[in-house]
């Protein structure tokens, strides 16, 4: 499973939920096992630049790179990058066991 990770700013942080509506068309791609876009909390104590997160979940790097040649991604940039300052991803692949044998640790 391959965890696909991305962080933004906003260039006015007034333009935050416009930038929450442009990335939650990616919801609607049918590749992600699962997607979430959601507003900083902004509750940690060491830094809060952070506006706006996406969060997912692909069973394969062919699904992945599905997602990210899907018409409603081009949609998503075309609405997200005139309203963004910074973009920050990460995709890190982890094996379905690990989680599964780590999920119930604390």
């Amino acid at each position: 499973m391959i965890r696909h990770i991305v962080f933004f700013t906003a260039k006015n942080k007034a333009h935050v939920e416009q930038m929450i509506d442009g990335l939650s068309v990616l919801t609607a791609i049918p590749h992600a096992r699962r997607l979430e876009v959601a507003r900083n909390r902004k509750t940690d104590q060491l830094g809060n630049d952070v506006d706006v997160i996406v969060y997912g979940e692909f069973d394969s790097e062919v699904d992945l790179t599905a997602y990210k040649e899907h018409a409603l991604y081009q949609e998503s940039i075309k609405r997200v990058r005139p309203l963004r300052e910074l973009r920050i991803a990460a995709d890190y692949e982890v094996s379905v066991e690990r989680v599964i044998s780590t999920s119930g640790t604390g």
